[in-house]
């Protein structure tokens, strides 16, 4: 996780040295996001990490003009700083649990992850996708899974790549981040009584100097074509 964090930096710092004064439209948003939002506006400029991470550069004042979130936490205490204009919902997900195709470790529900030698791969806490997945072992009363651990992402990106490539036994990610490696991965899908309700919020950045084109980008993201590439993309509307 330690790694990750040096590249949002690294991406901030790009961005500030364009300083967005090109005039084009800077999008932060929650990694999960990364297939779908170019198709939504293929011209904004993006940089998609963990939605924590994001939330930290804007409070660092980082040129954001829209920030997207896998989670209604962070544009919520970010509205109460007063940095981010009151977030909208405007997409919905679920968690699954994600192995090799091999599926080398016999993986085939939660309980299994607790055998010994088992190599589990998690988004770190505060990464929303690491607090639904705490949430989950947590109602399902199996938080024993997390002595299984081996590595804590800095986002979800992170966990379905380690899986895919054979560098763990088994993952907790969002349904949308199936897509781009299903023939390297099978899906095991949680008990409905463990689901935790992810949403996604949208907020225009505060004192952005594309406050319309901000604007424009959620209207557009909330409208009939927005809602139409999420769902295309796996994910549910409100």
């Amino acid at each position: 996780m330690r790694r990750a964090i040096p590249l949002v930096l690294a991406a901030t710092a790009a961005l500030a040295a364009c300083g967005g004064d090109d005039g084009t439209l800077t999008v932060f948003a929650a990694a999960s996001l990364r297939e779908v939002f170019p198709k939504i506006d293929a011209h904004a400029r993006y940089s998609f990490a963990g939605s924590d991470e994001l939330a930290i550069q804007i409070r660092e004042g980082a040129p954001a003009d829209v920030y997207a979130a896998a989670s209604p936490r962070h544009p919520a205490e970010l509205a109460a700083e007063g940095l981010v204009e009151p977030p909208v919902v405007f997409a919905t997900n679920r968690l699954v649990l994600v192995v090799p195709g091999d599926n080398p470790a016999g993986i085939g529900s939660v309980e299994d992850l607790a055998h010994e030698g088992v190599r589990l791969v998690i988004a770190a806490a505060g990464v929303p996708a690491g607090d639904y997945t705490r949430q989950v072992l947590e109602t399902l009363g199996r938080e024993d899974v997390l002595d299984r651990v081996v590595s804590e992402e800095a986002d979800v990106k992170g966990v379905v790549s380690k899986v895919a490539l054979g560098e763990a036994d088994a993952g907790f990610v969002y349904a949308t981040d199936v897509a781009p490696v299903e023939d390297d991965v099978d899906v095991i899908e949680l008990p409905d009584e463990a689901q935790p309700e992810v949403e996604y919020s949208v907020a225009v950045i505060r004192g952005s100097d594309r406050e319309h084109e901000a604007r424009v980008f959620v209207e557009r993201l909330l409208g009939p074509a927005g809602r139409e590439a999420l769902r295309e993309a796996g994910f549910g509307t409100p």
